[in-house]
Order: C-alpha cells, then sequence, then structure tokens
C-alpha cells in the first residue's frame, strides 16, 4: 500500500477556538490508483492533501508512506520525503516567471542527489517534450497558454520521478478544453503506473479518476 492513513486527525487553533479539520481520517490508497477527493470548502480535503504532501503533520494518528511512518518526522527529514516520493501540482502553476520553462523543470534537481547540469538539462528537455512543449522550452511562463503552464508543472513535478503526484485544484484556473487536455495527461501519467492524487470541486474532474473520495465536515463519507 503506498499511502496508509489511520485515525488521522488534525485541530486548527484560531485564538480561543480550536476548529477540527480531519476527524479520525482512515485510508488506504494502493500504488498505481488515480484517486480524486472532493468536498465543500471546508470539508477538510485540502488539509488531507497537505498532510499527504508532508507539509503538515497530523495532531494524531499514523500516515504511512511506503511504508514508511512520517506523522512523526522532524523538518529535514519530512523535506527529503517530499523531494523523492511527492511531485505537487497547484492551481495557479507556482512556476518562477523569470525562468524559461526548461529551468523551471529543472529546479527540483537542484535540491536531490548531485548529477550534472547536462543531466538536468537533458532530464527537463526530455520530460517536456513528452508532454507536447518541445517548441516551448525556452519561453518564460508569461509566453504560455494556462493550459500549457500547468503542463510545465507537471514536467516539474515528474523530474524526480516521483512515485506519487498530488495535484490541488490542477484545473481550477484553465478553461474547459485546457481542462480536458490536463486531464487526459494525467490518465495517461496514471496508466505509466504514476499514483496520482487529486483534490477538486468539479464533478466532470472527478470522473476523471478511478476512484473517488468525498469528505464532509473533516471525514470521509
Amino acid at each position: 500500500m503506498l499511502i496508509s492513513l489511520n485515525k488521522i486527525s488534525k485541530v486548527y487553533h484560531m485564538e480561543e477556538v480550536d476548529v477540527p479539520a480531519l476527524r479520525g481520517v482512515t485510508a488506504d490508497i494502493a500504488a498505481g490508483e488515480f484517486v480524486a477527493i472532493m468536498g465543500h470548502s471546508g470539508s477538510g480535503k485540502s488539509t488531507l492533501l497537505n498532510l499527504l504532501g508532508c507539509l503538515d503533520r497530523p495532531d494524531e494518528g499514523t500516515y504511512l508512506l511506503d511504508g514508511e511512518e512520517v506523522s512523526q518526522l522532524n523538518s529535514d527529514e519530512l523535506a527529503r520525503i517530499r523531494n523523492l516520493k511527492i511531485g505537487f501540482v497547484f492551481q495557479n502553476f507556482n512556476l518562477l516567471p523569470r525562468t524559461s520553462a526548461l529551468e523551471n523543470v529543472e529546479l527540483p534537481l537542484y535540491y536531490g542527489p548531485r548529477i550534472s547540469s547536462h543531466e538536468r538539462r537533458q532530464r527537463a528537455a526530455d520530460l517536456l517534450t513528452r508532454i507536447g512543449l518541445k517548441e516551448r522550452l525556452n519561453h518564460h511562463p508569461g509566453q504560455l497558454s494556462g493550459g500549457q503552464q500547468q503542463r510545465v508543472a507537471i514536467a516539474r513535478a515528474l523530474v524526480n520521478n516521483p512515485p506519487l503526484i498530488l495535484a490541488d485544484e490542477p484545473t481550477g484556473n484553465l478553461d474547459s478544453r485546457s481542462s480536458e487536455d490536463i486531464m487526459a495527461l494525467f490518465q495517461e501519467l496514471n496508466r505509466d503506473g504514476i499514483t496520482i492524487v487529486m483534490v477538486t470541486h468539479e464533478p466532470d474532474i472527478a470522473h476523471f479518476a478511478k476512484r473517488v473520495i468525498t469528505m464532509r465536515d473533516g471525514e470521509i463519507v
């Protein structure tokens, strides 16, 4: 099992009020799955994705990622997990505006095992070519459409060959045609064996996944 959550709870302390975000969530996600997480605002889906991505820790419960208990790791250990095992795709792309598509994709490789600049560039170029941006390697984000920018972000998420991609509303800033193109790309990546967990509030986008988890009030329903 790639992801195993057991009785995960998370409470946010806001001034004098405690706000439960997750209430004893238990779930398993096998390697090779494509899972969509749905729910209204405040349902806990984004908190759950942050915990899956080792961007936050649960207050209670255990989280095994690829067989490793990660819920109690320190900041440096969590950073190592994020770099080696997880690729992130965000709604707002989060690309560096003054660097090329190629340089944006290369960026995570600077934080992993040392490789030559030639290998970094080649790996980034191969990924961008694979996802249909061969003619856009040296374009800056401002010279790309929204769909192209999201493809660059996906290539960046893939460059370290992680077993898991986490996507937070990946089509939220895209038109319907670009959204369908991005979801078709996700399906292709999933067929290649990459596990994808995606948060979305759009039912038509969730239908691209193989399984849908629905959340309400911090629980899986």
